[in-house]
């Protein structure tokens, strides 16, 4: 019996110094694994920019991609237009300065909820706008692309909408899940 727990302990402490080794060996290379560890300012703003530009060319893919399954005809193409430029995405959140959220820091709580409610007033505009072009375009379409929109703007919001808005839809490709799913 003394043999086993001997065995036992041994084994024990094997495996906790064993663990030990694995961890400082991981602590110490943490920072050099990371890929955007060693970036500069400038490789970060030229990866930043690399992205964008994908962004871009993905949603120039999808708008083209839905400007063939809805077959616009000539006479639609200007409504088609103004709609694609209304739909172009948003000055987002995260585009803002860094300033920005140290100005807002320094506000009084009651300041704070103001600022708040005067950005969405301005997004609430801007969705007034979008929502105009929309009907402006929508009203030149047949009773078949009409169809058409409507499946794709229902699996859009089926997909994006209820789980908090954010960047989602056929624009956007839809940050969250588009890739996955389409």
């Amino acid at each position: 019996m003394n043999t086993l727990r001997k065995t036992i302990f041994t084994a024990i402490a094997a495996l906790s110094l064993g663990g030990a080794m694995i961890g400082a060996q991981a602590q110490s290379q943490a920072p050099d694994s990371h890929p955007k560890a060693h970036l500069s300012k400038e490789e970060r703003q030229a990866r930043h920019a690399e992205f964008a530009a994908k962004r871009e060319q993905k949603r120039a893919q999808r708008v083209a991609k839905l400007h063939d399954e809805l077959k616009i005809t000539p006479a639609q193409e200007n409504a088609w237009n103004a709609f694609v430029a209304s739909m172009k995405p948003a000055h987002r959140a995260g585009d803002r300065q860094h300033g920005d959220r140290a100005a807002l820091a320094k506000l009084s709580a009651p300041e704070r909820a103001q600022k708040m409610i005067e950005r969405r007033k301005q997004r609430a505009v801007f969705m007034e706008q979008r929502l105009a072009a929309l009907n402006s375009f929508y009203s030149v379409l047949s009773p078949d692309q009409k169809k058409v929109f409507d499946e794709k703007a229902a699996r859009m919001q089926h997909r994006f909408g209820r789980h908090g808005g954010g960047h989602g839809g056929w624009q956007h490709g839809g940050q969250r899940g588009e890739t996955a799913r389409g």
